[in-house]
């Protein structure tokens, strides 16, 4: 993985403002759908923003889903059923009208892409390519919006056309503050704008992936329990490395070396091939390197099999997910691996 000052009579003047070009302005008017009312898309949502991923918001009962809430439960010393039960509903909402959704309007920038519609799912195809980018727009803003295409066909119909201007409805996941990032060669901030991730973030001292539960959370220098993913971990071929690691870095927006001789499963006439940055890469967004050789915590092409596919002995999370526990780690973050 890869990794002037003002003369003494001139006027100072005030920084320039950044203009978030990547914003999705609210668009008024617009029904609510059924899945659009549904409480347990508030309920989502509203996980999502207190940091206690639902993995995919998509107003199903999944499991994700109650593990998520179970989560919160936790960390607001509540019981922890899974369940979103009034004292729950409570603590999640806090008397607030938090919507499941919102109207946005699609911003120029973001409608630009890059798109790479003929992007190969193998591998072995993928090493042509110069940016593994989103295939189209609806992928695009199903990441923006933490949800899944099926989804965003759900709440606007099949026919819905999007371009520059047009009006979509979506989970209702803000925009965030540009992230201001020294030497952001990658761009980095503006993976953070795409994928609605704020680059403040809790910071995390110790991390515990549960294998059994297939979660991952965060804990803070106090110990104190700040967030939780869904995650994906190992297989029977590729086991979790059960035990206690710490991380040794972070690649954000990484090339990524494949190494056919590392996959059971590799194609025997597989070469060794360097693939080039992108959400769409075999990591996703972002690798955190672990001290435990050839593994590591990343991202993913497929955020809708989070929780629901194997892996080849790594954590996996959604882009989203990745992206934010990239902000919340350092060198040196224990990491401990749970059966």
């Amino acid at each position: 993985m890869l990794l002037a000052s003002c003369g003494p009579h001139e006027e100072a003047k005030a920084p320039a403002k950044t203009v978030d070009t990547l914003a999705f302005a609210n668009a008024p008017g617009g029904g609510e759908t059924e899945s659009a009312d549904s409480l347990v898309m508030r309920a989502q949502v509203a996980l999502d923003q207190a940091g206690f991923s639902p993995g995919v918001i998509d107003g199903n009962e999944g499991q994700s889903y109650k593990l998520a809430l179970g989560g919160f439960q936790a960390a607001r010393g509540l019981p922890e059923t899974g369940q979103l039960d009034p004292a729950t509903q409570q603590a999640l909402f806090g008397g607030r009208n938090v919507p499941a959704t919102r109207q946005v309007v699609i911003p120029a920038a973001f409608a630009r892409g890059p798109f790479v519609p003929g992007l190969p799912k193998k591998i072995s195809g993928q090493a042509e390519f110069d940016h593994l980018g989103y295939r189209s727009m609806t992928e695009a803003l199903a990441e923006r919006f933490h949800t899944t295409p099926d989804a965003l066909v759900a709440l606007n119909g099949p026919g819905t056309r999007l371009a520059a201007g047009r009006t979509i409805r979506v989970p209702a996941i803000a925009n965030v503050p540009v992230a201001t990032i020294e030497g952001d060669e990658r761009g980095w901030s503006d993976t953070l704008q795409r994928l609605g991730v704020a680059g403040d973030q809790p910071t995390a001292e110790r991390i515990v992936v549960d294998k059994s539960e297939g979660t991952l959370r965060v804990y803070d220098g106090k110990d104190k329990l700040v967030a939780q993913f869904p995650v994906t971990t190992g297989s029977g071929h590729d086991p979790l490395p059960l035990g206690q690691w710490e991380i040794k870095g972070t690649s954000r927006n990484p090339d990524y070396q494949y190494d056919p001789d590392l996959f059971w499963d590799a194609n025997p006439n597989d070469k060794a091939k360097r693939l080039a940055p992108g959400p769409n890469g075999p990591v996703g967004v972002v690798w955190i390197d672990l001290s435990k050789e050839h593994y590591g915590i990343h991202g993913t092409p497929e955020p809708q099999n989070i929780g629901h596919t194997e892996s080849h002995g790594c954590v996996r999370l959604t882009n989203w997910d990745a992206a934010r526990l990239a902000q919340m780690v350092h060198s040196g973050t224990v990491v401990v691996f749970e059966a």
